[in-house]
């Protein structure tokens, strides 16, 4: 296959700063989204998962077979998969019991675990090395894991960790402005940080949802559910219109960041 080839196939965008202005909008998305069919619809943590996990399968299997990059499919299958890791780690963590504790620590070593797998079988896990269906499949299975990682870590910090809603997203967004600053200061691998930041955009989406829809007693603002999704997926398609949207270019080798 020939480079011109290669980088049609690759179908995950290029990683700039709307890149990550967008993923943060979509994660945001992901908890009011989530919670407006497990709680203002009333469909519970598991009905809603199963809804949402035949909705990401599907946007999944669309996202592989598709043969270019398509930004609006792209964003949707993150949204799909950030409302699928909502209502998946609220069913873990609170109708099987388990907590926000133990849910962290269990989802996080699912994301570690199947980025070791995926290192060991791919070789790397750039995502400039996701343009065939083996390495697409290890990078949204990672992604899932990840989405759900977030909330638990997200619903931690502010509930079990006690920082509240604002104070949580604080930590977060300190924390991703402590990876930009590494990325742009150090050394540190660029593929370590990508995955780290992508970690942290979720638990940060996380809070600042629960922020936006909990009640004022609980430490939120109380806005509507369903009226906060319907505003953030406007925001998201203004900006996937209005911002540059290219494919990730092909690595060169297996090692490349």
């Amino acid at each position: 296959m020939d480079q011109q080839k290669q980088n049609l196939l690759i179908k995950v965008p290029a990683v700039t700063l709307g890149f990550w202005v967008i993923k943060i909008l979509a994660t945001t998305l992901g908890e009011t989204g989530g919670d407006t069919l497990s709680m203002t619809l009333n469909l519970g943590y598991l009905m809603a998962s199963v809804v949402f996990i035949a909705i990401l399968v599907g946007f999944i299997w669309w996202q592989i077979a598709a043969r270019a990059f398509h930004p609006f499919l792209y964003w949707a299958t993150i949204i799909a998969s950030t409302t699928a890791g909502t209502t998946m780690a609220d069913f873990a963590t609170r109708s099987l019991g388990i907590g926000y504790t133990g849910g962290s620590a269990l989802l996080f070593v699912c994301v570690l675990g199947s980025l070791a797998i995926w290192y060991r079988s791919i070789g790397s896990i750039s995502v400039q090395t996701v343009h065939e269906p083996k390495a697409e499949l290890f990078y949204w299975v990672t992604i899932t894991f990840s989405q759900t990682l977030g909330t638990a870590l997200g619903d931690w910090a502010a509930d079990t960790g006690g920082l509240g809603y604002a104070g949580a997203a604080l930590v977060f967004g300190g924390g991703l402005l402590v990876t930009a600053g590494l990325f742009f200061w150090t050394r540190v691998s660029h593929i370590v940080l990508f995955w780290a930041a992508f970690i942290l955009t979720r638990p940060l989406g996380a809070a600042v949802g629960d922020y936006l829809d909990k009640p004022i007693d609980h430490g939120g603002l109380a806005f509507s559910r369903p009226l906060a999704s319907l505003v953030l997926a406007v925001a998201i398609i203004a900006l996937i219109l209005v911002l540059p949207q290219r494919a990730a270019k092909h690595a060169a080798g297996p090692q490349a960041s």
